[in-house]
């Protein structure tokens, strides 16, 4: 039984925009903290990006004040690796770099998952961190 604490929220480098009718992720030069709600606009925005927003030069927000709940970094930061579909934007296949699962015809299967660089469902680096 892992201990893991909620999610509240969601702190993103980046947005995803539209470009000759394909939504497509593009990186931002700030920080944008939203709920874990999203709209056909997107993602709702958490309450505390305003606030922190105000103070911030430029409004655009630089830093955020994080607290790690745990000592140990597996509990508190979790990454995987997926791959999005370029046209509906969707995970087609998340992993841990052992075991990812991943959308198919049959529905979703377990396969093993030996990173993005071996990987021949990722070739051409659209599998990243994520």
């Amino acid at each position: 039984l892992a201990i893991t604490p909620p999610l509240l929220g969601r702190i993103s480098i980046g947005r995803v925009v539209e470009k000759n009718g394909k939504r497509l992720p593009e990186k931002d030069d700030q920080f944008t903290i939203t709920s874990q709600i999203q709209s056909k606009e997107g993602w709702i925005k958490h309450p505390l990006d305003e606030q922190l927003r105000a103070d911030a030069p430029n409004g655009k927000l630089r830093s955020i004040p994080v607290r790690m709940i745990f000592n140990a970094p597996d509990l508190n930061l979790r990454a995987e690796y997926t791959l999005f579909d370029r046209q509906t934007g969707r995970p087609i296949c998340t992993g841990n770099g052992d075991t990812c699962q991943r959308l198919t015809d049959n529905g979703i299967e377990q396969h093993p998952c030996p990173s993005p660089d071996l990987c021949p469902l990722a070739k051409g680096g659209q599998c990243k961190p994520y």
